[in-house]
């Protein structure tokens, strides 16, 4: 793979990318429309997701970096008679320091301010003092003396606008407090909008936007609209034509058709969609898997899942509950994030996506195989206390590809034995009211540990006859898990033969007679917490 163009994986520079070679989707259209028809905007998106770039991207476009859009679609903007430059305050707030007290905050946003003001040679004689000064006026000076230096109005570019907030999101107190501070520090922007030219804002989150930004009331949200849906993230066509010779090179270095390829890419990295009409793939993850053709959760393992985990722990999730979850379509329109609903935080946070759009309902559900399986073995490891998840998620996928049906089932037992006591109780309580024996959370931990697994597992596939438990399809091997739960080893047997009985008497497996199918029934022991019986039973494809 020498010879093909360099891979832009960990460099956020517009700059950089253009006068180094390295390869880029020309996304500039988005940016010279939105120039073209507003001046102020905000747009949400998930971490590691282009933001950065897009901001770096601006930057060059007002700075008058003519040469580096050449061949590109803004080539025509930098050409107009009209074009012109402006200075640029550009402020990353993910260098905010937050770990600290406020009065370091506060001295780390007048920093930022001032690194500004130093780059644009502004004069600092007033602004100097900033110990002494609110961060908020640091700001509000620069701008005013900015438009002054130069004749023109100032453009301003934020990045990660939340991530003070975000970096405390588990201390409300303290966020609150923060959020404070920082509301007033971006009031400024409009104190001294005669002074400025455009403005475009970035996050991951949309809450602490109505709270922070509600003074701004031109501020256009274009998170969700279906104009700017495809503005981050790469299309289909993008992948297809951008990455053509990787597609070809990596099909050839794994051994495999170039389609069956792009299907693997679509299934793992592809699905995340910000409409319910399009969908993009994963800049991050795809850039990494044509750096290193493995398939791997690499967008997942690049953040800081600690705080999903504290996440799914304190609002007590289960990674089932979210599969094709219907919501109104104004969902993530809460003032801030202390009243958010979960399904808004994993959205916004890009570890749901829109599936389809249904009236005035949107259906979520995650978008791949990536985000699905490490959030499956995060709430095995994390919410149920199991180690070495990872391990048993590629035992299971190996039973079940090589066939090993009986290995699954010695997986999934060692699985229900080793969560602890004071776990199950919990979980027990929650998945059922009544005192008898429920099949709800035993049901949502093999799932879990099929989905970790990046296993194809659908649950309550309809049928002409009713709804099976579970249909699994791996390495062209197939499926079909019935399951029950009783008390005692006796009930157990009993509770066995009448799962099979059960997939036989409903014919579940009938579409599978030409390809042949594993049926296995499983009787879970909710006393001992263990599985307690099973059957196992091969039907051999039909011949003809």
């Amino acid at each position: 793979m020498n010879k093909l163009p360099k891979l832009p994986t960990n460099i956020q520079s517009f700059d950089r990318i253009r006068n180094e070679r390295y390869l880029y989707v020309d996304k500039t259209k988005y940016l010279i429309d939105l120039i073209d028809t507003g001046d102020a905007y905000f747009l949400s998106r998930p971490r590691r997701f282009g933001k950065t770039l897009t901001i770096s991207t601006f930057e060059a476009l007002f700075s008058g970096k003519r040469e580096l859009f050449e061949g590109l679609y803004a080539e025509e903007f930098c050409n107009r008679q009209e074009y012109k430059t402006y200075p640029v305050i550009r402020l990353d707030m993910s260098r905010i320091t937050t770990d600290m007290d406020f009065n370091v905050l506060r001295l780390s946003l007048c920093a930022l301010v001032l690194e500004n003001a130093e780059r644009l040679k502004v004069s600092c004689d007033p602004i100097m003092d900033a110990l002494r000064q609110s961060p908020a006026d640091v700001f509000g000076s620069l701008i005013t003396r900015t438009a002054d230096k130069y004749g023109a109005p100032a453009v301003i570019l934020v990045d990660e606008y939340d991530k003070p907030i975000l970096d405390n999101i588990h201390d409300f107190e303290k966020m609150r407090a923060v959020r404070e501070i920082l509301r007033n520090f971006y009031l400024r922007i409009k104190a001294a909008s005669t002074d400025v030219h455009f403005t475009f804002i970035t996050g991951i989150s949309k809450f602490s936007k109505m709270g922070l930004f509600s003074s701004l009331n031109n501020l256009t949200d274009i998170s969700m609209n279906d104009r700017y849906a495809t503005m981050l993230g790469y299309t289909e066509d993008e992948l297809t034509s951008k990455f053509s010779e990787y597609i070809d090179a990596t099909a050839k270095h794994l051994k495999v058709e170039r389609e069956t390829l792009i299907s693997d890419i679509r299934d793992y990295y592809d699905g995340f969609s910000f409409d319910g009409n399009t969908r993009v793939y994963n800049p991050f993850s795809t850039l990494s898997f044509f750096n290193d053709p493995v398939f791997q959760d690499y967008w997942f393992e690049s953040g800081t899942p600690s705080a999903l985990a504290e996440y799914v722990k304190k609002h007590d999730l289960s990674v089932d509950t979210f599969r094709g979850f219907e919501v109104a379509r104004n969902f993530t329109a809460k003032a801030e994030i202390e009243s958010a609903t979960p399904e808004s935080f994993l959205f916004q946070s890009g570890y749901l996506s829109i599936r389809e759009k249904q009236g005035e309902k949107l259906i979520l559900d995650y978008p791949n195989i990536e985000v699905l399986s490490a959030v499956s073995k995060l709430f095995i490891s994390e919410k149920l206390g199991l180690p070495d998840t990872e391990t048993k998620a590629i035992d299971a996928k190996i039973a079940l590809s090589c066939g090993k049906a009986e290995d699954f089932v010695k997986i999934y037992n060692t699985m229900l034995t080793s969560i602890p006591y004071d776990i199950y109780s919990r979980e027990e309580r929650k998945y059922t009211k009544q005192p008898q024996a429920s099949e709800s959370f035993y049901h949502a931990l093999l799932l879990a540990m099929l989905w970790g697994a990046q296993i194809d597992a659908i649950p309550e596939k309809h049928g002409s006859r009713g709804r099976s438990d579970l249909e699994i399809s791996v390495n062209g091997c197939c499926y079909l898990i019935e399951l029950k739960v009783a008390v005692g080893k006796e009930a157990c047997k009993k509770a066995a033969d009448e799962a099979m009985n059960q997939i036989e008497e409903k014919k579940y497996a009938s579409p599978y007679e030409m390809s042949g199918i594993t049926l296995i029934a499983i009787a879970v022991d909710k006393k001992e917490r263990c599985v307690g019986a099973f059957k196992i039973q091969e039907q051999a494809a039909r011949d003809g």
